[in-house]
């Protein structure tokens, strides 16, 4: 919807010109989505990893000091659906963000629209894999998530996956801790209704929130990377129970 304004706008610095480029990626992206035959089932794949990453974490996501953050990651950042005027808004803004935001914020930003590409593509990838060997989304079970994982070949993506987990989560944890942003946006919630970026807005204000509760995010980042690190080798080695870890993880 908004793409020619993400072409036209300049941009100057390393990290706005990486931004330009995974958000004209991922508006491609998106539109590629939207007239897919297999949109809802990678909607429901996306539900199926959700709640399996709710279930290997489980004692993280119940933990008080984290569940607010990893409920955010879980329905906001990874969220194939309900998100399209969201992200047609960030195409709106784009040069007002690259005008206004601090150069490493802007970076962090790119992160997370990187990671939510990646993220999505990689759905949309098993979802077509599976509906080629005859699976339906809605028989989708650990086999065959595991086969389809594996035939998938996008082990340097995952890993790529991964570390942008690692990096734009410590990267927020910086930016909440600074009170500053929480002014701000509690200053500009009545110009962004008055701008129609209400749910852009709350968006941020949820994230801000979320992540401003949580305490040594380090922590966390750490057990989630190398928990997922554990179940990506067990699904390559084929172990049966790849998503049960040990004790000590």
């Amino acid at each position: 919807m908004y793409r020619d304004r993400l072409v036209a706008t300049a941009v100057s610095s390393e990290n706005a010109r990486r931004l330009k480029r995974l958000l004209l990626e991922y508006h491609d992206f998106r539109q590629l989505k939207t007239g897919h035959p297999l949109r809802e089932q990678a909607h429901q794949i996306a539900d199926w990893q959700a709640e399996r990453l709710k279930t290997t974490h489980q004692d993280l996501y119940r933990h008080p000091g984290y569940h607010s953050g990893l409920e955010f990651l879980l329905t906001d950042l990874y969220a194939p659906a309900g998100m399209t005027r969201r992200d047609d808004n960030i195409d709106r803004v784009f040069p007002k963000i690259v005008k206004w935001l601090p150069e490493q914020l802007i970076g962090t930003f790119a992160g997370l629209v990187e990671l939510n590409l990646i993220t999505q593509s990689l759905d949309l990838n098993l979802v077509e894999w599976l509906a080629q060997q005859g699976v339906g989304s809605q028989n989708l079970d650990t086999d065959s998530y595991c086969q389809a994982y594996r035939a998938s070949t996008q082990l340097p993506v995952r890993q790529r996956q991964l570390a942008l987990v690692a990096e734009t989560g410590q990267q927020l944890d910086r930016y909440v801790r600074n009170r500053t942003l929480g002014w701000l946006l509690s200053m500009t919630r009545g110009p962004a209704d008055m701008a129609d970026l209400s749910d852009l807005h709350s968006f941020l204000h949820r994230g801000y929130s979320a992540f401003r509760k949580m305490n040594r995010v380090d922590v966390l980042i750490q057990r989630l990377i190398s928990r997922e690190q554990q179940v990506m080798e067990n699904i390559l080695a084929g172990q049966p129970q790849p998503f049960v870890l040990p004790d000590d993880l």
